[in-house]
């Protein structure tokens, strides 16, 4: 009979156990109640997965719509973490759900939080308020968005591109119609060194009028970060900018005038030549 050491099967027992460690996921938040201007953060660790692919967080609102939906890194030690500033113009007050993720697991992890109501000042002036205890890594950075809108001639997708110093919190996007009228609001989450990019659909009912719409993008609990540009629509899709076909409509026109202007010319020495010739001729 085949005698099998102890110590060689504990060993083969715990590299087995390793080799298929199921993967596991934590999170949670810095407060278990905040005021509905504040920020809060979200944190976690998870073990076992592919550190290339983000987690995925949901946060849910009392009312059941999901109001913030962040990809967000995770570190060399299984960590990740995510500051969540209030959506415009504020949270709503009640129990909100947040749910964690992966890819590479069937596992979710949840944790929750309360908001509690409170009123908003008329000229908001106060700074995001970071919970106690985390510090932001870049708080040294000068903060600001930068941002520019890409259309072809008669699209009805406008995309958005720029870049944020302000990492740690999703971006809210508002478009504005000529006459100020509001259009649509959307998010979208920065990367990890601070670059955005987001697609804005035109056309029916909401984008009947002509003229130039105002795309602004905001951040913080006060919107003090901040950036607008603007896009002219008309017939609910893009239209170019003046310079470039104003200029071809102009070349074109010229290149019509001076072909007709030469033809005009070499046509007089023709009629004068054949009155000559006709006058030799009597």
């Amino acid at each position: 009979m085949l005698k099998i050491p102890l110590f060689l099967l504990f060993t083969i027992s715990m590299v087995s156990t390793l080799a298929f460690a199921e993967p596991t996921i934590k999170v949670q938040t810095s407060d278990d109640e905040i005021k509905a201007l504040e920020s809060i953060w979200v944190t976690g660790k998870i073990t076992d997965v592919s550190q290339y692919k983000p987690v995925k967080l949901r946060v849910i609102e009392p009312n059941g719509a999901i109001v913030f939906a962040p990809q967000v890194v995770i570190d060399d030690n299984g960590e990740f973490r995510k500051l969540l500033n209030p959506p415009i113009p504020s949270f709503d007050a009640g129990k909100y759900i947040v749910t964690a993720s992966h890819d590479d697991t069937k596992a979710v992890a949840q944790t929750q939080f309360t908001v509690i109501f409170q009123e908003i000042p008329r000229n908001p002036t106060a700074q995001p308020h970071e919970p106690a205890g985390i510090v932001e890594k870049e708080s040294n950075i000068t903060r600001g968005i930068s941002m520019l809108a890409e259309a072809e001639n008669g699209s009805d997708i406008i995309k958005i591109k720029g870049n944020t110093s302000y990492r740690d919190t999703d971006i809210t996007l508002v478009v504005k119609s000529p006459a100020g009228n509001l259009i649509t609001i959307d998010q979208v989450t920065p990367g990890t060194q601070g670059d955005f990019e987001i697609e804005i659909k035109t056309g029916g009912s909401m984008w009947k009028e002509d003229g130039m719409y105002s795309i602004t993008a905001n951040q913080g609990a006060s919107s003090e970060y901040n950036e607008s540009i603007k896009v002219e629509i008309k017939d609910g899709v893009v239209i170019p900018e003046f310079g470039v076909v104003a200029l071809l409509v102009l070349a074109i026109s010229i290149i019509s005038i001076i072909i007709v202007s030469a033809k005009s010319k070499l046509a007089i020495p023709s009629n004068i030549n054949s009155r000559i010739h006709q006058n030799n001729h009597v």
